[in-house]
């Protein structure tokens, strides 16, 4: 259920946002083993070469199209999806037909509409059920880093009136503070003000105005936090999950490349994170996960950080908590699935016998050039240019949000290699290929 279950106000801020259902179409990729079965719903039919797509990594497709099942709503404006499905009582009996033997529910994001979807199926969610919702937002982020014992910049949260934000910005050192809406995603709901000029506040949204985020500060709730003016600043992610039994473990960790005007809005990823700090925000990630499960968290989320070197070495620092899948991790389970990788928690590498795997992933290649075009057609290019996935090497591309090159020109990869200097020069051709200049990140 790749439903965008989110502030709505913030998605229409991202182009091809529907599309972004799409993310979760490396699970496709799961057919490989025999008795395994997807449901997978969508507010617009997926472009059959899209599906033949994802088949093409699959030793048998014939065999896993019959254990795939496609749902749509056939209404692309529907947002979000699961109030759609809620609202048709055709696609409810349409998915409990669909569903025999175990199974669970996979949401992108989890609210009370993908709980009360569960509870129709009588099937169980993977995911935090929404009493422990707040433990995702930015300020439930400072209380389990604070209970975790994990460096953090220094803030405040719950915070709710323009009168509390004046007060939290002054207690803070330095001439610039952050403030960041809880429930903001992407890096859209954030603020750089600088205190003596608010006025000259940048918003990360566009459009974005004091009267606008005071309201949804009101509604919402806010942290503010110092601005870490320190330079060169890295922007380090981690992904755990924690089981229904309370086991939790640490999956990956990344670096974030982001973009925006305030450089705080995602764009893609690298794994691994860089040596120099990957074990600290390894174990940070860790010691959070710990906390989470004690308090029933299960599925599998984000943690980003920020990472500084200091004279002493680099120190990372917790920036937030993501209870749900993030933009890091469909290229995680798409380079899993396709190279067969398992993660080593000691190096903090995917590790494929002795060979080490790296990545590098986009969400945002876009190009005029490439609007008008079908999936099929750039997926035939691509493959074309040599740049496709390689399964006796188990490097190469696998490509994303596929659904958004005819309206919008942009789709994203991840390039696998088998060294992160493979990973990053296989990204650049294939960035220049489908465009060269004219494409953005």
């Amino acid at each position: 259920m790749p439903s965008l279950s989110l502030p709505q106000d913030e998605l229409r801020r991202i182009t091809g946002a529907r599309c972004y259902e799409e993310r979760l179409l490396f699970l496709l990729l799961s057919l490989r083993q025999p008795g395994i079965k997807v449901v997978y719903l969508s507010s617009a039919p997926i472009d059959p070469a899209i599906v033949d797509y994802y088949f093409g990594f699959l030793p048998d497709p014939d065999d896993a199209a019959k254990r795939l099942r496609l749902i749509s709503v056939d209404d692309p404006c529907a947002q979000p999806l699961t109030r759609t499905v809620l609202s048709r009582p055709d696609i409810v009996e349409e998915l409990r037909g669909a569903v025999d033997g175990d199974a669970w529910l996979v949401p992108f994001v989890l609210s009370e509409l993908e709980e009360e979807l569960a509870a129709l199926l009588n099937v169980p969610l993977y995911g935090p059920a929404t009493s422990l919702a707040y433990y995702g937002s930015k300020s439930g982020s400072r209380e389990v880093g604070l209970e975790a014992g994990v460096p953090m910049a220094r803030g405040f949260g719950d915070l709710r009136t323009m009168a509390e934000i004046e007060d939290a910005a002054a207690s803070l050192p330095g001439e610039r503070v952050m403030v960041k809406l809880n429930d903001g995603y992407s890096g859209l709901g954030n603020a750089i003000l600088d205190k003596d000029d608010w006025a000259g506040t940048s918003f990360s949204a566009s459009g974005e105005t004091w009267t606008t985020f005071a309201e949804k500060i009101q509604d919402r709730g806010a942290v503010v936090e110092e601005y870490i003016e320190h330079r060169p600043l890295y922007y380090p992610s981690a992904l755990a999950r924690i089981t229904p039994g309370g086991h939790f473990d640490v999956v990956a960790t990344h670096d974030q490349v982001l973009g925006g005007p305030n450089n705080d809005v995602y764009q893609g990823c690298t794994f691994p994170a860089r040596p120099e700090y990957r074990a600290e925000v390894g174990e940070s990630a860790r010691r959070i996960a710990g906390v989470l499960a004690d308090r029933g968290v299960v599925g599998l989320f984000g943690m980003d950080f920020f990472a500084l070197k200091t004279d002493a070495g680099y120190r990372a620092l917790l920036c937030e908590i993501n209870l749900r899948i993030g933009g890091t991790t469909h290229p995680f389970g798409a380079s899993l699935l396709t190279t067969g990788a398992t993660y080593d928690p000691d190096t903090g590498l995917l590790m494929v016998g002795d060979q080490p795997k790296y990545y590098t992933a986009t969400d945002n290649c876009a190009a005029p050039c490439l609007r008008g075009r079908t999936p099929g057609e750039v997926v035939k290019m691509v493959e074309a240019e040599g740049l496709g996935f390689d399964p006796a090497r188990r490097t190469g591309n696998v490509l994303h949000l596929l659904g958004a090159i005819p309206e919008h020109g942009k789709l994203g990869f991840t390039s696998i290699g088998n060294s992160r200097e493979e990973a990053d020069e296989l990204h650049r051709l294939t960035r220049a290929a489908l465009c060269g200049s004219h494409a953005t990140r």
